[in-house]
């Protein structure tokens, strides 16, 4: 049976499952919401989503693209349940771009969404009470606004959120000193401004520092060049990473992983743990060699980068001398059909061989892999810095979800 917009129909007691076309973690994420006769939520437990995909009684789950409902365990002050969903922020355009956007019921009835415009969220079918019976109804009701607009329009507090193009403010920015932060506020409003420039505005991603450790570094390390590239890469991690967080390894023949970069230990953080050669804070840093593989490090994040939901960016700074050029080649395409995007950043006036050929490189699902040389990267500033490091990502983002590398 066919629901048309604003039409309904009764179901019987008992259990529905409730399947929803167009659906898609990362893209279109689906919700519902329990709500009084006055169409409010009793308190913010009644949104059931990806972060709470149970209601507290447990008469409502939501999974990927479904909605499983007991109706004998709905409370009794509970009169809907309305399914809505919602396009991710980093998405662009509205649901009426959505094919086949709709809900099937497990009682045989079918509504598909109609009518949608400039829609970001809209409410798709609800399941509601009267006269001590259960009926559904196709709502088909969007907002262009998106999901804040739904939440506040039915009880729910959301904060303000910054404009598209104003940075994010993470825990511990607080605790930097007046000089520091104001540093970091001007650089988060330049990596929000290249963001919102490459329609990336609200992206989320983790953020993978990988740092060349080699002899050949030794010039960078001495004169704290790497300690100053990793201050600038805390910005992008801030605007980019759900936690603010910047992941961080040292390489040579092999590597190791360092403590997570937080904003609040910005001003110790490469101090303590940016070294050549010697023991520092737990780690011997002569361990892991002083000539360069990449193959071992790759691998290693490739390892960790297995959640198509969650894109992983990673920043590689080196002064060259891949010497495994066949070998890299080839893991490099394999890596093309896996949820990360390599930006190789060239530090020190070297010859850079194989990274200058990443964009050419044949064979590959999507490119995944950029490269830009800096002779001197103290010399430039940080808008320029930030328009090269994030040019390539957002389009990759883009390619990646329509070969089905992301979702």
């Amino acid at each position: 049976m066919e629901l048309a917009r604003g039409a309904n129909t009764a179901i019987a007691d008992g259990k529905l499952h409730i399947g929803v076309e167009g659906s898609k973690p990362g893209t279109v994420d689906l919700l519902v919401l329990q709500l009084t006769e006055q169409r409010r939520v009793r308190t913010d437990n009644d949104l059931v989503f990806f972060n709470q995909p149970t209601s507290p009684e447990g008469a409502v789950t939501v999974s990927s693209s479904a909605v499983d409902i007991d109706l004998a365990r709905v409370p009794a002050d509970v009169a809907t349940l309305a399914v809505a969903v919602s396009l991710d922020d980093s998405v662009p355009g509205s649901l009426a771009a959505i094919p086949s956007l709709g809900v099937t019921v497990s009682t045989g009835v079918r509504a598909s969404a109609a009518g949608f415009t400039s829609e970001r969220a809209a409410l798709l079918v609800e399941i509601y009470r009267r006269g001590g019976a259960w009926k559904i109804r196709n709502v088909s009701q969007g907002w262009a606004t998106g999901l804040a607009a739904v939440l506040r329009e039915h009880g729910i507090d959301v904060a303000d959120e910054p404009a598209a193009d104003q940075p994010r403010t993470v825990p511990g920015e607080e605790k930097l000193s007046l000089e520091k932060k104001q540093k970091l506020d001007m650089r988060k409003k330049e990596v929000a401004k290249v963001l919102l420039t490459k329609q990336a505005a609200g992206v989320r991603a983790r953020v993978v520092l990988v740092m060349d450790k080699t002899g050949s570094m030794y010039k960078q390390y001495r004169q704290k060049v790497v300690h100053r590239v990793i201050e600038r890469m805390v910005p992008v991690a801030v605007q980019l990473d759900d936690d603010g967080t910047l992941e961080a390894y040292l390489y040579a023949r092999q590597f190791f992983r360092l403590p997570d970069l937080r904003v609040a230990d910005l001003e110790t953080w490469p101090e303590q743990y940016i070294h050549l050669s010697g023991k520092h804070s737990g780690f011997d840093y002569d361990r892991i060699g002083a000539a360069n593989d990449e193959i071992p490090i790759i691998n290693a994040v490739l390892a960790t980068a297995t959640d198509p939901t969650v894109p992983t960016l990673v920043l590689f700074f080196t002064d060259g001398g891949f010497s495994k050029r066949r070998e890299i080649t080839q893991l490099m395409v394999q890596a093309a059909s896996r949820p990360v995007f390599w930006q190789f950043v060239g530090i020190g006036k070297a010859n850079y061989g194989l990274l200058e050929a990443l964009d050419d490189m044949p064979g590959r699902v999507v490119d995944n892999a950029g490269f830009f040389a800096l002779d001197d990267i103290d010399r430039v500033s940080d808008g320029e810095l930030y328009q090269r490091l994030l040019n390539e990502f957002p389009d990759w983002l883009r390619a990646a979800k329509a070969a089905g590398i992301l979702r």
